[in-house]
């Protein structure tokens, strides 16, 4: 039912922006993470689809993590659809600020493709690309028992590839990220907002950024 509901959201935004978005940024993995070993996982479903979230400690201050986003939506009244895949790997730099305070900052790389169609009396818009993403994401917040916060900017260049054009966007992502239950599950959701630095984007995207899920802690130490 939630999940119905956010494709419906998604969808109306989608529609409000009149296009076929060739790109639709996922949910932002933000774990703060606190030590060695710590293993999380995220399913989350919004805007974006379904984006599933891994992130693992190797030591006390290196973290890794393996992201997705799959969606493919179509109306019921008409021949609109959106479908696209997306896959990332990441690695980068975590640390305490205190007791609960966290401070990191991930970097990696995905590859995806998407297509979608959208038609109306004044005008219609089509996709079918590839790209490939790069993204750089600091991040500061706070971890404990009950609840995790925190606020993220992603950078982002997205390389996209539609035969036979090719262009490249930079993206700014904002985004706030709760977590609330009791240590190993917590509710999960996220807002944010995905706008291009340079004003020579020449692909349609998808400007904002919505999900809610499930974050499980498969193994945490808790102080």
């Amino acid at each position: 039912m939630i999940s119905g509901h956010l494709l419906l959201i998604g969808s109306i935004i989608i529609l409000i922006n009149a296009c076929a978005p060739a790109y639709v940024p996922n949910t932002v993995n933000t774990p703060m993470l606190s030590n060695k070993g710590e293993l999380q996982a995220s399913l989350n479903s919004g805007i974006s689809g379904f984006d599933p979230q891994l992130s693992y400690a190797i030591t006390d201050h290196i973290g890794v993590m393996l992201n997705g986003s799959f969606a493919n939506e179509t109306s019921d009244s008409s021949d609109d659809y959106h479908k696209h895949q997306f896959v990332e790997a990441g690695g980068g730099y975590y640390t305490k600020i205190g007791k609960i305070g966290r401070f990191e900052s991930y970097g990696g790389f995905g590859l995806g493709n998407t297509q979608g169609e959208y038609e109306s009396t004044l005008w219609s818009s089509y996709a079918n690309a590839q790209y490939f993403r790069i993204f750089v994401q600091p991040s500061i917040g706070m971890a404990t028992s009950y609840f995790d916060g925190s606020f993220a900017t992603r950078f982002v260049i997205v390389s996209m590839t539609q035969n036979p054009n090719k262009s490249t966007g930079y993206f700014l992502e904002p985004v706030l990220t709760f977590k609330l239950g009791y240590k190993y599950v917590k509710l999960v959701s996220q807002f944010g907002l995905s706008f291009p630095a340079t004003e020579d984007i020449a692909f349609n995207y998808q400007p904002f950024m919505f999900s809610v899920g499930l974050h499980a802690y498969l193994w945490r130490k808790f102080d």
